[in-house]
């Protein structure tokens, strides 16, 4: 009967050793980015409850997105309390477009950990694409929680820039920028703020700030334009006109512009 017991015994633990092996080995396929064949690796581990969140990484990092969602609703039905496995899924519930869906996921997120900052920032995206005017309060939630979320202060800031409270608008901005003074989007609507309220001398030292940064788009290029225009700089305001001509040759406001 020992005997019996022993042979057992081995048994199961070279066979728990083997699949701790064949996790190992599927882990690293991941680690060095050899997806396919993680998937493959972790499809022979027994213990499927253990590894279906690995494989939704996994076939998140080729693409294939809805076997990636379909896994992480099998992870989450196995274990419903893994909250990063939830919030995980909830994000590619908002990538995937499935809004409604991925407000929910956040929604449950928030009930279990209301002082996480990143799950009212997501639950206000879902809201957001959703049209729900809730959504402002969501990520103001975030910035609450943590007032160097810089997402979170771009989303604000520009609601406000929306609804020409330029004042508050540049609250956050500014806060933004203390933490983080490259931040483009911000720049970009610190510029848009002084363009919108006709501080046109403050608009082209931002709108330049982008172009230093590396931005350079027909929007910028086009408010230049306009901004110089408005101090009676028309040599410069020709010059980015001509960028934005050069890149749309077809352009028939700059066209005018130019040949006025």
């Amino acid at each position: 009967m020992i005997k019996r017991l022993v042979v057992l015994y081995l048994m199961l633990y070279l066979n728990a050793g083997a699949q701790s092996s064949a996790l190992d080995i599927a882990d690293s396929l991941f680690a060095n980015g050899n997806y396919s064949k993680a998937i493959e690796a972790y499809k022979s581990h027994n213990n499927f409850d253990e590894v279906y969140d690995k494989i939704a990484k996994s076939y998140l990092a080729i693409g294939n997105l809805d076997a990636a969602l379909n896994n992480y609703r099998k992870s989450i039905d196995m274990k419903p309390e893994n909250t990063l496995v939830k919030f995980e899924y909830g994000k590619l519930l908002l990538r995937t477009k499935n809004y409604k869906d991925a407000s929910k996921v956040f929604e449950e997120l928030i009930y279990i950990d209301y002082r996480n900052p990143s799950y009212h920032y997501q639950m206000g995206v879902a809201l957001e694409r959703l049209n729900d005017s809730t959504a402002y309060n969501r990520f103001f939630a975030a910035y609450d929680l943590d007032n160097n979320h810089q997402k979170a202060i771009v989303k604000i800031a520009k609601t406000n820039l929306i609804k020409r409270r330029h004042g508050l608008s540049h609250k956050y901005i500014d806060k933004g920028l203390e933490s983080y003074s490259k931040n483009v989007e911000l720049i970009s609507l610190k510029a848009q703020n002084y363009y919108y309220q006709q501080y046109y001398d403050k608009a082209i030292t931002w709108f330049n700030t982008l172009l230093q940064l590396g931005e350079s788009t027909d929007f910028i290029n086009e408010k230049l334009s306009i901004s110089y225009a408005e101090q009676s700089n028309y040599e410069k305001a020709i010059e980015h006109r001509l960028v934005v001509l050069k890149n749309n040759p077809l352009d028939a406001t700059s066209m005018y512009v130019i040949g006025g």
